[in-house]
């Protein structure tokens, strides 16, 4: 006989496919907060609260702000690396293509626009130093080449 015990469809979580992890009593982790032990650990490196409807709004928004050059909006080059929608104002924080690209201006103008169109307050938008890659793209086959 096989001693493994078969996963339930509960223990499976129906959007990733993976296991459900439970705690030491065999309990799901509760639905209202994360569980004491994570609690207490530092979070990790992208993670953070699920994104506002208004941060949906944005995003949304910003598939029309188009790179001329590449031809792509700027979600799909994966430029927007952050937004946040506070009180009073909306902060954007992206990267550009090249470190000296010449739509620069033309495009921080086009996010500004397009990001107080689905939120209407003003808009900072920081240009990050660093480097863009395609492995930044959700999908870089986009780009019409595989790597």
């Amino acid at each position: 006989m096989n001693d493994e015990k078969q996963p339930r469809p509960e223990d499976i979580n129906p959007h990733t496919g993976q296991p459900v992890p439970r705690d030491e009593a065999g309990a799901p982790p509760a639905a209202d907060g994360p569980r004491p032990a994570e609690a207490a650990a530092a979070p990790a490196a992208g993670a953070g609260p699920a994104p506002t409807r208004e941060q949906f709004a944005i995003r949304a928004a910003l598939e029309t702000v188009m790179d001329p050059e590449i031809g792509l909006s700027v979600i799909d080059l994966g430029l927007i690396r952050t937004v946040q929608v506070e009180p009073g104002k909306t902060r954007i924080e992206m990267l550009l293509t090249t470190p000296f690209c010449p739509y620069a201006p033309q495009l921080l103008e086009d996010v500004k626009q397009a990001a107080m169109s689905a939120v209407p307050q003003p808009c900072e938008v920081e240009i990050l130093p660093d480097p863009w890659s395609p492995d930044m793209m959700p999908d870089p086959g986009l780009l019409g080449f595989s790597f």
